[in-house]
């Protein structure tokens, strides 16, 4: 299974990688194209923005599209942007152009929980879900340090030119290895709600971030914008109530869960891209660090990021909880971002700024890629691109926001404390280009003056983490009031009634099925499990699929890189065929109605004996003329 997920984990480490790399490049980038303090915070806040409000668009459809088309799609649109954005002759340019790849980085960051949710089961996804963090914790952090060794070597263009061939790479793998399946289905686009949807989040985060440097909080314009974005999102929700298909279920919400997930993944957001956009300028404006001397010291958070995404992922599959891990990230994140605010300065010791790295990257390692593990839990199949594109969303958001909001306040903090400290000084405030918002050079100015910068911008960054903490608290107590469900063992979950309960009842565990439950003989707690193994090697990604007596799908699964399965029935049903599918070939094992805990290994052989191979797909129904492939089991 890892094969044809390699092409995706590729592109959303790109992804990733793209809306960080340029972190420590930044205060280059912009001295070299003439920028200001307000468009170094925009050239992140631009891709971001465009990342957040595209997110629930390419989960929707990819409930309504093939998912592998879309990806492609994605990954097209990210190598175009990120061409244009190395090309940038000034920061309009740039802003513009990252705009566009952030439209790829949405589809991407959207696609791949959507495309693993689509394959693999939740209680086996713990694992997946743990590369996935771990990719997007290199990237997240990782970022900083090699758009550091690329600024400081073959320039700042190449920090964008870099991800390219790897975007390509990707997009050879995932057409040659990859395979998702579509679920047929009419297809209505929400073409309204997604525009509402867009423009409604877009228009919040310009006034973030506008505000209080291109006008006063208090003014007409900032009414205007904070207008418009809640008008928008207003009609959104109306919209969004009535359509057939919406961009964002409403319904969704109604599930204790998913809102208690989005509201954790809104804060977590804030603190993951705070964390590193920050640091970076911390360690170079604060610390007098060179770019690619700044990414190495964030590595103790990089570290905890990637640890934490990796263990705390296999731990998840072995014992089937994530609450637990949940709550103790959420304490770490508080924790290290408090700890980062109280002792952060130009003169602080590193170790003390390393032990509050490290946790914050074990508390964003342990709660970023489970909280959509947590809600994917929770939802039908075909609702699985809306639902985890939603969360994503949220943590999408809360970056963006938490970017644009935490650089207003350094930008006006810095500003003021500079000309403070000059004042006191007796300097006077045209001696630094600083004080009127312009990225210092510290290699240029005098030492009296580098110091009163050095201070002003330690003080800055240290006090939005002090902001950024109580944020993290937040998406604690929303982690506390999670309930704890455990993870199924089958990829879809049947669309009952008992999923339309309110949400105190709604967390419940559902019957598990692939179609509409039929009259047939009550069984309960009917679990298969075992290996699946050709020629004594493990049949990794084989397909398993229990089959009734009507020949219609009852639950389905997918054995793990040992060749391990899971299967199970939850409701009405008689298991009467097992099916393992591998390489296109499917094996049939007769179990002939027996119900009950069984274990079954899996020893695929033999050929056809006449005719062609037949693929048996969830409307695949078997009937006496149908020849199938033997599979001998012991």
């Amino acid at each position: 299974m890892l094969v044809p997920l390699s092409g995706l984990l590729m592109a959303l480490f790109v992804a990733i990688l793209s809306s960080t790399i340029v972190s420590n490049a930044l205060p280059r980038i912009i001295g070299d194209l003439g920028g200001t303090q307000a468009q170094y915070t925009w050239v992140v806040t631009a891709s971001l923005l465009a990342m957040t409000a595209s997110t629930p668009i390419w989960g929707k459809l990819a409930d309504l599209f093939s998912k592998k088309l879309l990806v492609q799609l994605a990954i097209t649109v990210f190598i175009v942007g990120t061409m244009l954005a190395g090309l940038s002759t000034s920061t309009p340019e740039l802003i513009g152009f990252r705009v566009l790849q952030g439209l790829g980085m949405g589809g991407l960051t959207a696609l791949a929980q959507v495309v693993i949710a689509a394959i693999i089961p939740p209680r086996e996804r713990g694992r997946y879900s743990g590369y996935l963090g771990a990719i997007m914790a290199v990237a997240t952090v990782g970022g900083p340090l090699i758009g550091g060794v690329i600024v400081d070597t073959i320039g700042w263009r190449w920090c964008f030119y870099v991800t390219v061939p790897i975007a390509v790479i990707a997009l050879v793998v995932l057409q040659r290895t990859l395979t998702v399946p579509t679920v047929k289905r009419e297809v209505h686009i929400d073409y309204l709600g997604a525009l509402l949807v867009a423009g409604g989040v877009s228009a919040l985060l310009i006034w973030i971030s506008l505000g209080g440097k291109n006008f006063a909080w208090i003014s007409w314009a900032s009414l205007a914008w904070l207008a418009a974005g809640t008008v928008a999102l207003v009609l959104a929700v109306v919209v969004e109530s009535r359509a057939e298909e919406p961009i964002i279920p409403l319904t969704l919400f109604g599930n204790r869960t998913v809102a208690l997930a989005t509201v954790a993944a809104l804060f977590v957001g804030v603190a993951m891209f705070g964390s590193s956009v920050f640091l970076s300028q911390f360690f170079q404006l604060a610390r007098g660090a060179s770019a690619t001397e700044a990414g190495l010291l964030t590595l103790p958070m990089i570290a905890g990021l990637f640890v934490a995404s990796t263990v705390v992922g296999q731990l998840i599959s072995r014992y089937g909880r994530w609450k637990p891990y949940l709550v103790g990230g959420g304490v770490l994140l508080v924790a290290g971002l408090l700890l980062q605010g109280l002792v952060m300065g130009a003169d602080t010791p590193y170790w003390e700024l390393a032990v509050a790295m490290v946790m914050v990257g074990v508390g964003v390692g342990s709660t970023q890629q489970n909280l959509v593990l947590a809600v994917q839990n929770q939802v039908a199949l075909r609702d699985m691109g809306a639902a985890s594109s939603t969360v994503a969303f949220f943590r999408s958001l809360g970056g963006a926001a938490g970017v644009a909001a935490l650089g207003a306040v350094l930008s006006g903090h810095v500003s003021s404390a500079i000309t403070t400290g000059l004042t006191a000084a007796g300097i006077p405030a045209s001696a630094t280009s600083s004080a009127g918002g312009q990225i210092p050079n510290l290699a240029t100015l005098p030492a009296a003056i580098r110091a009163i910068v050095e201070h002003a911008y330690g003080d800055s960054v240290a006090m939005i983490f002090l902001v950024a903490a109580p944020m993290a608290l937040v998406a604690l107590l929303a982690i506390l009031f999670l309930r704890e469900v455990p993870l199924r063992t089958t990829i879809d979950m049947a669309e009952t009634a008992e999923t339309a309960e309110t949400a105190e009842t709604a967390d419940a565990p559902t019957r598990i099925a692939a179609e509409p439950a039929r009259e047939d003989v009550a069984v309960e707690g009917t679990v298969l499990e075992g290996t699946v193994r050709e020629h004594g090697r493990p049949a990794a990604g084989a397909v398993l699929t229990l089959i009734d007596h009507g020949g219609h799908q009852l639950a389905r699964t997918v054995a793990d890189d040992d060749g391990r399965y899971r299967v199970a029935v939850a409701g009405p049903g008689m298991p009467h065929l097992l099916v393992a599918q591998w390489r296109g070939t499917p094996h049939v094992e007769l179990l002939g109605g027996t119900v009950g805990p069984q274990r079954r290994d899996v020893a695929l052989a033999g050929d056809a004996p006449t005719g062609r191979h037949r693929a048996i797909t969830d409307t695949t129904v078997l009937d006496a003329t149908t020849e199938v492939l033997p599979a001998v089991t012991r």
